[in-house]
């Protein structure tokens, strides 16, 4: 036994809070893997498929038969520490949501004042188009009868309109202050915010997922010795 990892979940994100519990209480996750680690980037686990898994399998899709509605908040960020939910990719899982047990705890890295602006403009670019496509799907009966009608003048007007209002929602940066502050201390994975559900974060134990983290990995990410967890509920 490496030691104990103490979390706190957020009342933000009620779903996915409730969702760990409920499955804590059940030891579901007793006997499971940190079945993927990757250095200076996180730690996952909460794959039942893990339990007992024979040495070589290839771990990563097990999950209960549902998956968690996207609470992706603001505010909540990828710092060190921070517990989010593991999920499909954006391809088949538009609409972000969680996988119903697998989660990861961040280790990432620090970041200069240069990375950080970048991260930050893309960050805003990506808000930005999910700003205009959210626009967009209001307006999809009258763009699709401007395509009807070929009115191309419309289209492109309707366009400009859209493109300024959602630039103008997307704010002027990407990252706060509170993140800019944070990667160049304490550091984290910038480039995951505003894609995963954050729902808590490590109080106490961080020396634990740093050694993790750290950890000797196979084919697949997955620790070349098994490194097995025990979730309780503290209340």
């Amino acid at each position: 036994m490496l030691g104990d990892i103490v979390v706190r979940l957020y009342d933000e994100t009620p779903l996915h809070r409730d969702n760990f519990i409920k499955l804590a209480k059940e030891g579901y996750y007793d006997g499971t893997l940190f079945h993927r680690v990757i250095k200076d980037f996180m730690i996952q686990g909460g794959d039942p498929d893990s339990k007992g898994a024979p040495a070589g399998k290839m771990l990563g899709v097990g999950g209960p038969d549902y998956t968690i509605e996207a609470e992706i908040k603001d505010g909540l960020f990828h710092k060190r520490g921070a517990l989010a939910a593991a999920r499909q990719g954006d391809e088949v899982n538009p609409e972000r949501r969680s996988s119903g047990s697998q989660f990861y705890i961040v280790w990432g890295q620090v970041y200069n004042e240069g990375q950080l602006r970048q991260f930050s403009k893309q960050l805003r670019m990506q808000r930005a188009q999910a700003i205009f496509n959210s626009l967009a799907a209001e307006h999809r009966s009258e763009i699709i009868q401007m395509r009807k009608d070929r009115n191309r003048e419309g289209l492109q007007e309707l366009q400009d309109k859209l493109a300024a209002e959602a630039e103008s929602k997307a704010g002027k940066t990407g990252l706060t202050d509170e993140q800019l502050k944070i990667y160049s201390t304490i550091g984290g994975t910038p480039h995951l915010d505003g894609q995963y559900t954050i729902f808590g974060e490590v109080e106490e134990g961080l020396d634990i997922v740093e050694m993790i983290q750290n950890t000797a990995t196979g084919r697949g990410d997955r620790p070349v010795d098994d490194i097995e967890m025990k979730v309780t509920v503290i209340e």
